[in-house]
Parts: C-alpha cells; structure tokens; sequence
C-alpha cells in the first residue's frame, strides 16, 4: 500500500481517485450486445452465454426439480446462518414501511403520499469467483417487504449449466420462483426488453462486472430504471492509537479480497498504527485463499496520515466510501461527523463483514463517491411515491384566489381558467 503522510488539501483531489479504466470498448461490446438482445431474445441470450461462458444452455429457466435439488446440497449449518442473516435483514428493513400521512393544508384542501410497489424488478447476482447468495437477501427481502408484484433474478450459470445451490436455496427463502440462468450484459439485456423467457422489468437492481455496470446504465435509455450507480466495491478505515491493528489489517483484507479493482484506504492520526497494520497484513495475507486477488487490490490501495482528526473527518468526507469503518475509542463520537458514507461500521467490534451478511443492514450501496448524494438499497428502492390531494368547494374557495393570481403571473391563462371555473360555481 502507497503511504501518503500529511498530504495539503491541494493533493487530496489525486489521492481520493478512484482507480480508472479505460471503458469505450467494453461500452461498444456491451451496446452490440443489448441490441442483438433486442432484436433476436433468447437467441441471442443463449449464443452470448455460450461466448462469453462456453456453455450450450437448452433451458434458461431454473426447474422446480434445481431448486428441489439445490436444498439438498446445502448443510444445516448454512441454512442456519442464512435464517439467523434472514431474520436480522427483515427486522431491519421491516420499520422501513410507511403508512400515508394525510395533512390538511387548508380548510377543505387535503394531502397525502402513499409508497405503491414498483410492479416488476428485476435483481441480478454476479456469479464471477465467488456465489453472492447474501446479495439474494439484501434484494430479496426488501422487495419481499416493500410487496412487489413481480420480482425475477438473473444470475450466471456454472460450468455444468447449474446454478450454485445456496442461490436458489436463498432465492426461495425470499420467496423468489422465476430465476433464470443467465449473466452479464445479456441479462441485464433480456431484463431490459423481455425475451419470449425472460419478462421485461421496470427496474434492475444488483452487482456486477464493468459489463453489468455499464449494461445497466444503458438500460436506462430504454425507460428501465437501476438501483444505484455502481462500481468496483471499497472501503475506507479510520484507526487511531486506540485501533487494534489485527482487526483492522483483517477489515482492509475482507474488502481487498472481493476483487483485483478493489480498493481499501487506511486513514489515520497515529504513524505508529500504520507499521503495524501493516504487519499485520502481511502475517494475516499468508492464511488466505484469495491471496493473490488482495495482494493486487492492495497495490493501488492507499495509507493517509493526517496530523488531526478535523482533517482526517473532511478527507473521509470528500471521498465518501462505499463502506466506513471507524476504528476508535471515540467512534460513537466520531461518527456523528460522517456525512457522506454508503454504510458506517461503528467501533472496535464492528467489521464490514457483520454488515455484508448478517447485522441486518443492505450492503448494496454506493460506489465510487456517489455516497455524497446517494444511499443504499432499502424498502424505499422498491416503491414510488405518490402523492394525492383531495380539494371540497370549500377548499377551492380558500386557495382558489392565490392559485389565479400566481397562474396569471406566470402567463398560463389556461391554469387560471381550471380554478375559475371552479370557483364561479361554489361563490
């Protein structure tokens, strides 16, 4: 890791860049891609599949026998743990729901909003090197929560054609039946437009590689709305001198692992942390499977030492990580500072992992600095919010008068018109 000690503000701007590439080609594969999707459906679907997978499909759709078959290769244990990620996800977002509110504004003049379920979603579950089966739950139970008519799930076949059992076994226990064994630009694809298997949705959630990702954002053009612009996953790690070093070595490690495009940043007010965090690192890199994918995430990765924690605060702020850890004593304290963060990990027991399976918050949330304006998945994703109003004659009468004159001044003489028509019948 690149060690960037008290850095002016006029070089915060490079430090905080993400890694770049360079996507004008992958943009123009992935728009030939959504265009013969279009045009030819599952077709289309199957041969891309078979070039990007080298893999025949014959039925694209998960059978009732798969789902059947996938319970049973799943141990007890790990259907334990996914009821006990079920339960705390559900309590979560459970007290996300709402109930409409309505106000009277003025005599006669009622308002009120109410949260109606986006009809159709569509999630998508990465396959790549490791099964996302908790991304099944973070997409899952929200849209369970939020009653969504019609919820289906793409997800890439393996090598025999299967879908990894703790998918599907975890797609039933949030009551998802229609998955399909497809991946990458071509589900995002077949969700956007429908294909004679795959029905067309209204908004896709979900993960992905930078095919997925600029897929999705294409699927915009065509009316399809996503959850949260996205990107490689990342994490930010505040330690003080109160920090211990193995934990946080390990919480840098969990992040650096999901990918080679991973990035963790270090931020710190102790110079003597940095030495042994990074000890740390390399006795605790020894131990992991994935070694090779964190030890490349590691290299364009960053450690920042600041020389207060009013600096250390603004910088955390400016690069507003997709996942926050705040490894202090004084985390409770410090947290209350966080304004641009996708989820915050408060305190010397709370590592990124508990949040990315089991605590009960989403961990689908915003990458790449869009945490300034943007948060993560919730109930609220899956709904749109109406409003209504209801006005009597009485109601007319109170508000009719400034609703002409503002009308008028703004030249919309037909606006005016719509409530003196009104008014001249309840006068």
């Amino acid at each position: 890791m690149q060690i960037i000690r008290y850095p002016p503000r006029s070089e915060w701007a490079a430090i905080l860049q993400r890694p770049m590439h360079n996507l004008e080609e992958v943009e123009r594969r992935v728009v030939s891609i959504m265009h013969d999707v279009q045009q030819r459906g599952d077709d289309a679907v199957r041969e891309w599949t078979h070039r990007f997978d080298g893999i025949e499909q014959t039925c694209i759709r998960v059978s009732e026998e798969e789902f059947t078959y996938a319970e049973a290769q799943l141990s007890d244990k790990l259907k334990e743990a996914l009821q006990l990620a079920l339960h705390n996800i559900e309590q979560f977002h459970r007290v996300q729901l709402e109930e409409p509110i309505r106000i009277q504004t003025q005599p006669g003049v009622v308002c009120w909003r109410r949260s109606v379920p986006i009809q159709r979603v569509g999630l998508y579950i990465p396959g790549g090197t490791a099964p996302l089966f908790s991304t099944v739950l973070m997409l899952g139970v929200p849209s369970k929560l939020a009653s969504v008519p019609q919820r289906i799930l793409c997800t890439p076949p393996q090598a025999d054609t299967s879908v990894h059992p703790a998918v599907l076994y975890t797609a039933r226990l949030v009551g998802i039946h229609d998955v399909f064994k497809v991946g990458g630009a071509q589900a995002i694809a077949a969700m956007t437009f429908g294909t004679a298997t795959i029905p067309k949705v209204d908004k896709i959630f979900g993960p992905g590689n930078q095919y997925v990702t600029i897929a999705k954002q294409l699927a915009q053009r065509y009316g399809v709305a996503i959850d949260i612009p996205a990107g490689p996953s990342e994490v930010a790690v505040f330690a003080d001198a109160s920090c211990r070093p193995a934990f946080v070595a390990a919480d840098l490690l969990s992040q650096a692992e999901h990918g080679t495009d991973s990035q963790v940043m270090l931020i710190t007010v102790s110079e003597a942390s940095i030495n042994a965090v990074l000890e740390e690192i390399e006795r605790q890199m020894r131990y992991l499977s994935r070694a090779a994918i964190a030890e490349h995430a590691l290299r364009h990765s960053r450690v920042v030492l600041f020389a207060s924690f009013d600096d250390a605060l603004e910088f955390i702020n400016e690069y507003a990580p997709e996942h926050l850890i705040l490894a202090s004593d004084d985390a409770e304290v410090l947290a209350e500072r966080v304004v641009n963060a996708g989820s915050v990990f408060v305190g010397h027991y709370s590592p990124e992992a508990a949040g990315d399976y089991a605590s009960g918050t989403n961990h689908t949330l915003p990458t790449n600095g869009y945490a300034r304006a943007y948060s993560g998945v919730s109930v609220d994703s899956f709904v749109k919010k109406i409003t209504f109003q209801s006005l009597t004659p009485e109601g007319i009468r109170a508000i009719g008068s400034a609703v002409e004159i503002l009308a008028e001044a703004e030249g919309l003489d037909a606006h005016r018109r719509a409530i003196t028509v009104r008014t001249m019948t309840v006068s």
